[in-house]
């Protein structure tokens, strides 16, 4: 069996010794929420104490860095402690996880601010630079995760995540507040031939800084370029998708409206059964727009239940655009019933809708699929309102759905068992509905 990471593996080690401790927090009735917000009372100590630093202390005195040191390991550690509370004490929650999340940003930026302060100071003006381009790493470190995690991919690879980061702040300021205590504080290391130093002893806390500074900015940026792989790849995938859909579906009106008469001269339609009565037909159970007071007509397949709609197009003022009087667009029912623009190919090449204005509030309209087909867009002298109509069983009547029945065949070549046309008649005001093979 292969072995999980050394990160993993150090984790679970350090978790055998802290669990003890979180079994006594969850005893005092201490939450995941409290613990967190220890942790950050904790990162504001770390700030105080290098402010304090750089007003009081000298530039030789490096006692503060270690002091800050040890508390940035020390409320480092609540970080691991939340979340295994949360745990073992079976509290854990969605707003805890964003809570941790946000405290955590919020300890990291007030430690950052606690060390250039302390740099600037003491003029470490070039440390200082590199404190500042660590602290926009380590925020794009966990930025990208967290966008790339709300995109569905996960973001966890890399160097410099928030644990080895808070380890080598900690551990390196520590180290030179130790170090300082016995060579001083001021110390500085020569190279033979070099007029000036090289090193000094506050150079084992800015060294590391300068080297995550680099680091977690590459870790950043290779977190994006992983999640760009992914999300290029998902997108080919869904445009493939959406072109092989875009495609069937094109055709699939093609064949309706070659198939469909719309005007008596038309030569007769083949006509296909009629629903038996009594039998609850499946088409019946889609769903229908409402709610829309614009709405014409709709168009739907029996492949899945999404929509097509189309809607009168009215600008402000309530009166109808003479250059496009109609507008297409989907209902997405199978995602959560929401209205989607027509992508590009779907409008050129499919559903748009081209129209014609002949006067008198009166337009000509087809489908860019099928120009030599029209439909006609008026006001009906019953409601003064616009409305579509054509011929459905030899009659003229205003028109409210379009179905397409397809049942096998291949992708060229569907096999299109029957349109079906529902209206209402316009002379007797009774629905009518019109079957045929085209």
């Amino acid at each position: 069996m292969e072995k999980p990471p050394l990160r993993i593996r150090l984790q679970k080690g350090i978790y055998v010794v802290i669990n003890p401790v979180v079994k006594l927090l969850i005893k005092l009735g201490l939450t995941p929420n409290a613990v967190t917000t220890i942790g950050f009372i904790l990162n504001v100590g770390v700030t105080i104490i290098f402010i304090n630093g750089a007003e009081e202390g000298n530039r030789g005195d490096l006692s503060y860095v270690g002091w800050a040191g040890a508390l940035i390991l020390f409320a480092g550690l609540f970080d691991m402690l939340d979340g295994q509370v949360a745990r073992l004490g079976n509290m854990g929650s969605t707003f805890g996880a964003l809570y941790d999340s946000v405290l955590d940003r919020y300890s990291e930026l007030v430690m950052f601010f606690g060390i250039c302060y302390y740099l600037v100071g003491h003029h470490y003006f070039l440390s200082s630079i590199f404190a500042f381009i660590a602290m926009i790493g380590s925020m794009m470190v966990s930025y990208t995760r967290a966008r790339a995690e709300g995109l569905g991919i996960e973001c966890k690879d890399g160097l410099m995540q928030r644990p080895e980061r808070i380890i080598t702040i900690g551990i390196s300021a520590i180290a030179c507040g130790i170090t300082s205590h016995y060579i001083g504080g001021d110390h500085k290391w020569y190279l033979p031939g070099v007029s000036f130093h090289v090193l000094e002893t506050m150079s084992i806390f800015t060294i590391p800084i300068a080297l995550m500074a680099v680091l977690t900015n590459v870790t950043a940026i290779k977190r994006l370029l992983g999640a760009k792989a992914t999300l290029d790849k998902r997108d080919a995938e869904k445009k493939n998708k959406n072109n092989s859909g875009t495609a069937l579906l094109s055709i699939l009106l093609v064949l309706f409206l070659t198939g469909v008469s719309f005007t008596n001269s038309q030569p007769p339609r083949k006509p296909v059964p009629a629903p038996v009565p009594g039998v609850v037909d499946p088409q019946d159970t889609f769903p229908v727009p409402v709610g829309n007071p614009n709405q014409l007509f709709y168009l739907q397949r029996n492949a899945n239940t999404n929509t097509i709609v189309c809607e009168l197009n009215v600008n402000s003022k309530g009166q109808v655009d003479e250059e496009s009087p109609v507008h297409v667009f989907w209902i997405r029912y199978q995602e959560g019933g929401m209205r989607k623009e027509l992508s590009y190919i779907q409008r050129v090449f499919a559903y748009g809708m081209k129209s014609q204005h002949v006067g008198n509030g009166v337009y000509k309209l087809h489908f860019v699929s099928y120009k030599k087909q029209v439909f006609t867009l008026m006001q009906s002298p019953k409601d003064n309102k616009y409305h579509v109509y054509t011929n459905i069983n030899q009659r003229q009547a205003l028109l409210n759905r379009l179905f397409v029945k397809v049942e096998g065949g291949t992708f060229w070549s569907p096999n299109v068992v029957y349109m079906e046309l529902k209206g209402i008649d316009v002379s007797t005001g009774k629905e009518v509905m019109e079957r045929f093979k085209p």
